[in-house]
């Protein structure tokens, strides 16, 4: 097991995101990583760093720190030793066969001279490997950077690399690292003002307001503070997505423009009244519909350029219920992390089960790999304009939107979204035409005519269907507001079935806490024969491998081996015999009960001789109430992701969302459909 220590150069340079990012960086490599915080000035069971490394990067066994005033008592007793001894004991108490642990350092304080100390005594007895975390904003960070790494080595430890956080734009990391005596740069972490944006409810927690409207106080963020001192001319213009208001509610004007906003669909951060006034009740009267849309209204005793003045000295640390902003701070730290330089000369073997965050992080890769063009039909959806910036921004896929530009760009432009250059919109409207001959083509069996095709084309998944079908696109996602079979019907119309594929079928992702498992087939098929069922098997293990799941897998019935009869186990044990005479190489058992096939113990004691008892990764079950009741019942009780229902079966990828998916959601399936394409493309 490898240590790594990460120490501060300086008060409130980030370290707690630089460290959880470090966290899921390592995670991200495949490793079984572990967390440990020491010291807190918190009390214990209520420190950020620990609930967010168990909340938000899964690692459970991260114990609770010992209270700061418990440690200074002791190390100005002169009983460092004791601390050290509860420090190496906590550390001890989580790192049990894991691969790398990461120990958060005591952050910087002018107020206890013992720290940095304390902090070469913690990474010594913890035999850890240092990494500093400076400041990169401007030279004196640099500096500090520089005198710490002097100070480090002069205890006779080794600084093993710097991470630089809240970079500027001028951060020049080649000039920077001449100046750091050989200590390789293990991530430059540029300033990003989006991830500094609190809640409007972190706002009124700092002023103690009165919430007079709460609308989304606890979901809309703050990226600017406008102060309405001047005439409501010069406040229009600022009214814009994010933007907090701040102004007496006399200002009837400044009231009207923002009711105005509102009604139009921006979505300003909120109304804060000073001088604990009221919006006068002709005006609530008359923008009623607008107060009651969403925006939260706050009220404050202050005078309004003190409650500005007040609103800027806002802590810059993330609050502890905040788990939306610090898992995208934690991402944007990942990505500028150099994880091969730190992952360099770890020794460690891979473990065999590829757990939730390898398989995110794969997912990703891969994605950006296959470089893929994925349409999207319910182009103006919010949810779906979303998911296909960040795709674009992330380099996941190329994305092209159906719908009209003016639409979408209202949309986007009400979320406070801006739309990449690179993200591909055409109007349907426009393009519709020149796909009703090779429709007619492919449908004329069933003879469809021109003004038919071109009346069908007018739902925009079969033109998205069409597009597919004839190579314009590599893959198609839809469903945030079709249902599955307006998704799926055309698709078994127009792009049909695999060669070799004689039925469609679903698998589902499920991120389990210590790995991710196939499940399958839980939303299409009702009842399959004996038949589909290995054809489900095959198609499930093409699925896992193709997303670096070794698969192992199990056809799950009410009884094991040979213990049962009936009907059901006998369709199971059929089918597991056909698959394995089709496919001689697939890893494969059955029927097994699913505690056999997914405990280790059990599986041992009713299937001894079985390659796949035990240790399955992909979950074959028997019919659909089982397999769709089985996966909401884990999904739900035990608190796991599942990504999908994937479709599979078909000759090019067709993927359906759920209505309630997520934005996060959306982008896992489009990144998924880019994957299966450059599967396709190589098979």
């Amino acid at each position: 097991m490898r240590t790594y220590f990460l120490s501060a150069t300086e008060p409130n340079v980030g370290l707690t995101s630089v460290s959880l990012g470090l966290l899921r960086a390592l995670q991200r490599r495949g490793l079984k990583v572990a967390f440990v915080k020491p010291v807190t000035k918190h009390t214990p069971d209520a420190e950020p760093s620990v609930l967010f490394a168990r909340s938000i990067c899964e690692a459970e066994s991260t114990p609770n720190p010992l209270p700061m005033s418990l440690v200074t008592h002791h190390v100005t007793s002169g009983k460092t030793d004791e601390v050290l001894e509860d420090i190496v004991s906590l550390a001890m108490s989580c790192a049990s066969g894991v691969d790398v642990l990461v120990v958060e350092g005591i952050h910087a304080d002018p107020n206890r001279a013992f720290i940095p100390q304390l902090s070469v005594d913690i990474s010594r007895s913890l035999q850890a490997e240092v990494i500093l975390v400076g400041s990169g904003a401007d030279a004196e960070g640099i500096a500090q950077t520089q005198y710490l790494i002097a100070r480090v080595r002069n205890s006779g430890r080794h600084v093993e690399g710097v991470i630089f956080n809240r970079a500027g734009a001028d951060f020049d990391e080649v000039a920077v690292a001449s100046q750091l005596d050989g200590v390789p740069i293990f991530g430059v972490v540029r300033e990003n003002p989006m991830l500094s944006a609190p809640r409007t409810l972190d706002v009124a927690r700092h002023l103690g307001a009165d919430v007079m409207i709460e609308g989304d106080l606890a979901t809309r963020r703050v990226r600017e503070t406008v102060l309405c001192a001047r005439s409501v001319s010069e406040v229009i213009p600022r009214l814009k997505p994010g933007a907090l208001l701040v102004s007496a509610g006399d200002r009837d004007d400044v009231m009207l423009a923002v009711a105005l906003a509102a009604s139009n669909g921006i979505e300003l951060a909120g109304l804060v009244l000073t001088h604990h006034s009221f919006i006068s009740p002709r005006i609530q009267r008359f923008g009623a519909l607008a107060f009651h849309s969403g925006l939260p209204v706050l009220r404050t005793n202050g005078d309004s350029y003190e409650t500005a003045a007040r609103i800027s000295r806002l802590p810059l640390a993330v609050p502890q219920d905040d788990l939306i902003r610090m898992n995208q701070v934690i991402d944007s730290v990942v990505e500028q992390l150099d994880t091969v330089a730190i992952c360099a000369g770890l020794d460690h073997a891979l473990p065999q089960r590829m757990s939730p965050p390898a398989f995110r992080y794969q997912l990703m890769q891969k994605a950006r790999a296959a470089n893929k063009r994925i349409v999207l039909p319910e182009g103006d959806e919010p949810r779906t304009i979303r998911a296909a910036v960040t795709c674009t921004e992330k380099g996941l896929a190329r994305c092209v939107l159906l719908g009209k530009r003016k639409v979408i760009q209202s949309v986007a432009d009400a979320m406070g979204v801006e739309l990449p250059v690179e993200l591909e919109i055409l109007d349907p409207a426009e393009i519709a035409e020149r796909y009703v001959a090779p429709m007619v083509e492919l449908r004329k069996a069933k003879g469809l005519t021109p003004g038919q095709a071109l009346l069908q084309l007018e739902d925009t998944v079969v033109l998205g269907t069409m597009m597919l079908a004839v190579d314009e696109v590599d893959g198609l996602v839809s469903g945030a507001v079709h249902t599955t079979a307006n998704t799926v019907r055309p698709a078994l119309q127009l792009i049909k079935t695999a060669p070799g594929s004689s039925i469609v079928s679903s698998c589902f992702f499920m991120l389990m806490p210590d790995q991710v498992m196939v499940y399958a087939d839980c939303a299409v098929n009702p009842d399959p024969t004996a038949e589909e069922l290995a054809e489900i098997a095959h198609q499930s293990s093409e699925s896992a491998r193709a997303f670096g799941i070794d698969p192992k897998v199990a056809m799950i019935s009410y009884s094991t081996g040979a213990s049962g009869a009936g009907d059901d186990v006998e369709k199971v044990r059929a089918a597991s015999e056909l698959a394995r005479a089709r496919w001689p190489d697939l890893v494969l058992d059955g029927p097994l009960q699913f505690d056999a096939a997914t405990v280790p113990d059990v599986g041992k004691q009713k299937a001894p001789n079985s390659l796949v008892a035990g240790q399955a990764t992909v979950l074959i079950f028997p019919d659909l109430n089982t397999g769709n009741t089985t996966y909401k019942a884990v999904q739900r009780s035990a608190n796991v992701l599942s990504v999908g229902p994937m479709l599979q079966g078909l000759r090019k990828p067709v993927n359906d969302l759920s209505r309630g998916a997520l934005v996060d959601d959306i982008v896992f399936t489009i990144a998924l459909t880019a994957i299966q394409a450059e599967a396709m493309a190589k098979g």
